[in-house]
């Protein structure tokens, strides 16, 4: 994916290679992986082709092309491997949907609506690159994002707006469409945070007292802590929803953690979101519910069939999985949402499940270098957020599925049925795309030099 650091040839700029034509190349066989599921699934199943595959395949190939060349024309210096695996997630994703609707006969069509919010994402996306292309505007009204984050994040909770699904109130239907606002909530609040840090940063990092061999912060400073974990006991006990509140305490405390370098913020976060998860297990029948279907699903066959069905899949689909359209995915309980990660299992095996795994790690780094890169405080903040958010959404959701945590009901990014989330996840490709963009163009060419003391300060040139 990139070349040697080369020898330095200049004391002047730091010069990466643009890589639009690996790229190209890369989105063209990522998407390949998706529809040769969709086609081998049919074959599979009826022995022939599915209806309509050559316009599917232009169509599919096509929306991949567009996005490269908005990527091309508006960010040059982007990072080139982050677009084409996340076509590859999609892609999958959309193709296990497709085989779910022929459970029990083709009669859904959800691949078709996923396949709209996957072009509406895309639109998005591109919206993003062509009227945003510096990251640095989004820092201006850090307050007004965070209000904006959290008037999303409770308008469930909105009698005749909100309304529940499967046990958790945090949805809002619209016009007869159902959305979820906490995956928008999730990218304002992370600039509204990358904002604030940014800014207040020095303040955050004097220390207070020193106890246990940490320097502890002022007690004047914990008010921004205080309000992201009544913020999330609020998700956590008034929506029923563990894997939100996990999502942006998490979100909050590894930015402060980065922006201040204090290893108490986390430790003193930890403590209390432990705290609220204690008391919401103890005074909250839904997460005790989830709790006790991690730690002893058959203990009631009935109410934690989705897991234990989860389990079964993965059991029968063994390392190398039964085949696409050879499977039974459609005994589990949601699985085009919730539980795609399992169904994904017992067809393609775990050691597929485990490429997929691998794919989001890749994001998950290029995401980080983007933020090592970036030539500005708050891009760094911001992309590093981000990423993260991302690594944990992806832990916390298949950690669920494979038992290795409570299941949160989070969404497995790209992948999951639903278009909030899709959506959502595509603009902060977009994102992620424009940092990266920003940190690997000559730096004789962007609109502000770097700050002392960043990893760029080094005079060389690198070609990657």
């Amino acid at each position: 994916m990139s070349a040697a650091v080369q020898p330095a040839v200049s004391d002047e700029v730091i010069v990466y290679k643009k890589r639009r034509n690996i790229e190209l190349v890369l989105i063209l066989f990522a998407q390949s992986f998706g529809l040769a599921g969709w086609i081998i699934t049919s074959l599979n199943l009826y022995g022939e082709l599915p209806e309509g595959v050559i316009p599917v395949a232009v169509i599919w190939y096509v929306i991949g092309i567009a996005a490269h060349l908005v990527v091309r024309l508006r960010i040059p210096y982007a990072d080139p491997v982050i677009l084409p695996s996340v076509l590859l997630l999609n892609g999958l994703g959309l193709a296990m949907i497709s085989r779910i609707d022929q459970i029990p006969e083709p009669v859904n069509d959800d691949a078709r609506t996923q396949l709209v919010w996957t072009l509406l994402g895309l639109v998005l996306f591109a919206a993003v690159v062509i009227f945003l292309r510096d990251h640095r505007r989004l820092q201006r009204f850090p307050y007004l994002m965070f209000i904006a984050g959290l008037v999303l994040i409770l308008l469930p909770l909105v009698p005749g707006l909100g309304v529940s699904s499967g046990g958790a109130e945090i949805w809002i239907r619209v016009f007869g469409y159902s959305f979820q606002p906490a995956e928008v909530a999730k990218i304002l609040l992370a600039i509204a945070f990358a904002a604030y840090l940014y800014e207040k940063r020095d303040v955050l990092a004097l220390a207070g007292r020193r106890f246990l061999g940490l320097d502890l912060p002022r007690a004047r400073d914990l008010g921004p802590i205080a309000v992201m974990w009544a913020m999330c006991l609020v998700v956590m006990v008034y929506q029923n929803d563990l894997g939100t509140s996990l999502l942006f305490f998490g979100l909050f405390t590894v930015m402060i953690y980065i922006a201040t370098e204090r290893p108490a913020w986390p430790i003193l976060a930890g403590i209390m979101f432990m705290i609220a998860g204690v008391a919401a297990f103890l005074f909250t029948p839904h997460v005790s519910r989830r709790v006790n279907a991690w730690l002893f699903p058959f203990s009631d066959y009935d109410r934690n069939l989705q897991i234990i069905s989860a389990q079964f899949g993965y059991a029968w689909g063994g390392l190398f999985g039964r085949g696409w359209g050879l499977g039974r995915p459609g005994l589990t309980p949601l699985a085009k949402s919730d539980m795609i990660a399992a169904a994904l299992g017992e067809e393609i095996g775990i050691v597929g499940l485990m490429g997929i795994i691998v794919i989001y790690a890749l994001i998950v780094a290029r995401g980080f270098k983007a933020a090592v890169t970036s030539p500005d405080g708050f891009g760094k903040l911001l992309a590093a957020g981000l990423s993260f958010a991302f690594a944990l959404q992806v832990f916390a959701i298949i950690g669920g599925v494979t038992r290795l945590l409570p299941l949160t009901g989070l969404t497995t990014p790209f992948m999951s049925q639903g278009g909030s989330s899709l959506v959502a996840n595509w603009m902060i490709v977009a994102i992620l795309l424009i940092i990266s963009h920003r940190g690997r163009m000559p730096q004789a060419a962007t609109a502000a030099p770097r700050e002392a003391g960043t990893v760029d300060d080094a005079t060389q040139v690198i070609s990657r």
